[in-house]
This record gives C-alpha cells, structure tokens and sequence, in this order.
C-alpha cells in the first residue's frame, strides 16, 4: 500500500524567513536538485544571496526581485510515513487572500516565527501577519499546528535556550486563545539557513532535548522539524461521498488544452468521467488526471491535481467553480448559506 498523501501550509509573518526554511527543507528531502540551487546561487548580482533557499519557491520573476512570496507556491517531497505537498504561503497583508486558498486545502500548518530581538515581537504584535495567519488556519479548519521558532542563530547569544523559552511561553498563549491547545503542538527551534533541527538534530543546541505532544490519538516524541512532519495525523478519505473538487486555479497548456486544477475533498476523480462544473453549468469529460507531472488512474480525496477536460476553454471555468460528477450528485449553486466572518 502507497504512503498517505498530506498537504502542509507554511505560514507566518513576512520576515520570518519562512520561504527559506522551506525551501531548506524540500531541498534537504530532494524535492529540488543540486543544479537548480548553483543557477540560483549565480544570481547573486540580484543581490538576494540571504534569499538562497527561498529561490527554491520563488519561481515568478516578480517574487525573486521583490524577495518575497506574492502567491502560493507548491512543492512535494516523502517523509518516512508521508507524501508530501508543501505549500509556501505569502507572509506579505497585499497577498493574504493567496494565503486564505492554500490555508484552506491543508491538513496541518506549520507556523514560523522568528527569534531575533524586537523581530519576533514585530512580528506577534497585533494586527500582524504571525497572529493573523495563526487564526485563519484555525479557522479554516487546520486543527493541526506545528510551530517552528527560526532564526536562533541571531539570538544574542546565538542559540539562546532563554529566547526560545520567552517565545514558545508567548506564542502558546496566543494560540490557546484561538483554539488550539499547546500540549498537541510540536515547538522547534529552528534555523532555516544553517538547517538546524531541520533534518537533523543541531549541535548548536544541546540545551534542546527534544519536542512531545500529548493527544487523545497518540503521543509523540522527536527532535527535528521533519521528524515533526512524521507524527502529523493521517486525513481520513471520504472516497463513498460523491465527487467535490473546487478549482483553485485554471490554465491553458500548449498541445493539452484547459487544465483546471485543484484538490479533490470528497469521491474520486477519474479519466473518462463526465463532470460538471458549478456554478457555471459546465459538463465535460475527463480526459487525464496528474498530480506533480505523473499521470493517475484516479486521484483520492486530498490529492492536489490538475485534469485536461475536452472542449472547454478556459473562459468557460474559473477558480472557485466546483467540479463533481454529473451522473451522481453534481454540485449545484446554494440559496444561501452560514458564514462566521472575522474581523
């Protein structure tokens, strides 16, 4: 039996050096090779050396002159248990509704925060980006929260056991009062530019004897983030409900055709399948389905995939239409609904 397939999102303030820790990371885990890392790193005249990993992610010309994360960027790579889609979130307020889509199709969020003096305190203060993605996560339904604390090789002294222990006491406060409770949360204490306790434990450390989390579905111990990706709770796959797949985004690709793309919630998606799409009334047959370049047979609840569909353009379809099967249960436009809205 193949590995589960999860959806992680990376979120946090803008300077937090999310993107860099991430991109550590899916480099670390052979998500990106060696030679894409040498063409970015002959880039320096941009003068975006401290951005080095960050690259890895900021693939649109405006995010790589900017140094910053403006959409959604997705990458895969395999934990011992898992297969992973990561998902690097923008940390900027301009770009928070892209944040909102990849928030919403994720299992569990991994919060970065950064330890440097007056940056993490910027970074908590109200009405900025660490609290608010914080909030939306958990109100999007990201009941699972894995906090790294990055940066602690700027701490004065670097390394400090101290300035780790102020921001996890201040970070775990907050996020109790949104809902999430600390005691099933992983804390780590990161550096997303040196790799420490990315893969492996750091010897920068040695005051750090490791994160646990105590949960009714099993407690869990371990030392490095990507160890802390491990003991993430499998989603369950409601593969009997019928087919739901709202597009996250629709492309047009030389020599395919329209390619809408997205993460299936419920039933599965099939080559050959006729779906229709809400709320514009399309029906269309599925011609391919892949997920990360490689074609399926069918794609399962939680699998982010893109599929080629006969004779729509991509004028007819648009992101937050709803793909479901039209023989069973098709999507249809709602009267009305419930909102909780967040101020």
């Amino acid at each position: 039996m193949g590995k589960t397939h999860i959806n992680i999102i990376v979120i946090g303030h803008i300077d937090s050096g999310k993107s860099t820790t991430t991109g550590h990371l899916i480099y670390k885990c052979g998500g990106i090779d060696k030679r894409t890392i040498k063409k970015f790193e002959e880039a320096v005249e941009m003068g975006k050396d401290p951005f080095k990993y960050a690259w890895v992610l900021d693939k649109l010309k405006a995010e790589c002159e900017h140094g910053i994360t403006i959409d959604i960027s997705l990458w895969k790579f395999e934990t011992s248990k898992y297969y992973v889609t990561i998902s690097d979130a923008p940390g900027h307020r301009d770009f928070i509704k892209n944040m909102i889509t990849g928030t919403s199709q994720a299992y569990c969020a991994v919060l970065i925060v950064v330890a440097g003096v007056g940056e993490f305190e910027a970074g908590i203060s109200k009405n900025v980006q660490t609290r608010e993605h914080a909030l939306l996560a958990y109100t999007l339904g990201v009941k699972q929260l894995i906090v790294g604390v990055n940066k602690l090789d700027s701490t004065e002294p670097p390394y400090s056991q101290k300035r780790y222990k102020e921001i996890i006491k201040e970070v775990s406060t907050y996020i109790k009062k949104i809902g999430y409770n600390p005691d099933t949360v992983v804390f780590v204490p990161v550096s997303g530019w040196n790799g420490d306790n990315m893969l492996e434990p750091s010897a920068n450390m040695p005051w750090f004897k490791g994160w646990k989390v105590t949960r009714k579905d099993g407690n869990a111990t371990g030392t490095t983030l990507f160890e802390a990706l491990d003991c993430i709770l499998p989603p369950t796959h409601p593969t009997n409900k019928t087919l739901h797949l709202p597009l996250q985004d629709v492309y047009k690709i030389g020599g395919i055709g329209t390619v809408p793309v997205g993460r299936v919630e419920t039933g599965v998606l099939k080559p050959g399948m006729v779906v229709t799409f809400a709320l514009v009334n399309v029906t269309t047959e599925v011609k391919s389905v892949e997920m990360h370049h490689e074609a399926l047979s069918e794609a399962l609840s939680g699998d982010n995939v893109g599929f080629n569909v006969k004779k729509v353009s991509v004028k007819d379809v648009r992101c937050d239409n709803v793909a479901g099967d039209s023989k069973n249960d098709a999507p249809m436009e709602a009267a009305g609904f419930m909102a909780q809205v967040i101020s």
